[in-house]
């Protein structure tokens, strides 16, 4: 098919959709009803003469020639983004940094340490992308689109550094402890327990309360009172008001528990090893611009200080 006659927006909206499962939730990253991505979906299809999606009474659902074509489409965008990208930045002296990164992990712990970086480093211009969803990364003439992810590895099509192991240790704030005996895990089974969703393909890897309570020697009990969050802002606002315990990702949380507005009711037991890392992704060939590889060294140097810590 000729370049001219391909139907970009129906290919944009149907890649989206591929990507979240949802045609909500693309039209949501588009900014466009659901309707719109329905209707878009639908002429591709026409177009093709190929269903590209399962459709169900509760959503929809990739088919296999729909994974296909979104594999290849996802591609062809990336080029095409990277290739405007590449192209803008010429006219900018500064290097150009754009980070891809989940956005808890984005605003509890590298935002925090990011200013010394900038401060020192005053001409690389960071951009922040707090984004569960994984940004292929690029060195781009001087610059480049870099992601630090949590997940278990290896990713498509790059390659990673580990910045750190995770743990998982139940919080809550110092006041709720003056209030509730909390000495053993079994205490926690008369509390109201904050949990929090990880959007990501691997989440179902994921442990939750009921991993913890196993590890805790408490397997085969009955599931305390449980909310649950798909940010981390959400969850951890509630346990630092004292409204119950959080199983929460050390790294995300350590700054907090620093500064005394959490606590660790249990200190350095019972906690529980996460299989997910956090991890630095960067282009699986090539060579990273002076400036760009100056972020890196720092940024390891930080991972390296936060291990150590």
């Amino acid at each position: 098919m000729a370049i001219e006659r391909l139907p970009l927006n129906a290919l944009r909206a149907f890649a989206e959709a591929a990507r979240e499962g949802s045609f909500k939730s693309a039209a949501d990253r588009l900014g466009v009803t659901p309707g719109a991505v329905s209707r878009q979906v639908r002429q591709l299809e026409e177009r093709l003469g190929t269903v590209l999606f399962e459709r169900h009474a509760n959503g929809v659902s990739v088919n296999a020639a729909g994974r296909r074509l979104a594999d290849d489409v996802d591609v062809g965008l990336e080029r095409i983004a990277a290739g405007v990208t590449a192209v803008g930045q010429q006219a900018h002296a500064a290097t150009t940094l754009l980070l891809s990164a989940p956005p808890s992990f984005a605003q509890l712990w590298l935002l925090p340490r990011l200013a010394a970086f900038e401060a020192r480093e005053t001409r690389v211009e960071i951009s922040l992308d707090a984004s569960q969803a994984l940004t292929l990364p690029a060195w781009q003439h001087d610059g480049a689109r870099l992601a630090l992810r949590y997940g278990r590895g290896p990713w498509p099509g790059s390659r990673s550094v580990k910045l750190f192991e995770d743990t998982l240790v139940p919080v809550c704030a110092p006041g709720l402890m003056e209030h509730a005996s909390i000495e053993t895990p079994a205490d926690l089974l008369d509390q109201t327990l904050f949990e929090v969703g990880w959007c990501s393909r691997q989440a179902g890897d994921f442990p939750g309360w009921r991993g913890w309570f196993d590890a805790a020697g408490l397997s085969g009990i009955e599931m305390p009172r449980q909310r649950h969050y798909s940010l981390y802002s959400l969850a951890l606002d509630q346990a630092i008001a004292g409204r119950g315990v959080m199983l929460a990702s050390y790294p995300v949380v350590a700054d907090r528990l620093a500064s005394g507005v959490l606590t660790r009711p249990f200190g350095d037991h019972y906690r529980l090893d996460s299989p997910f890392a956090y991890e630095l992704i960067l282009p699986a060939t090539g060579e990273a611009p002076p400036r760009v590889q100056r972020f890196i060294d720092w940024l390891l140097g930080e991972a390296a200080r936060f291990r150590q810590g």
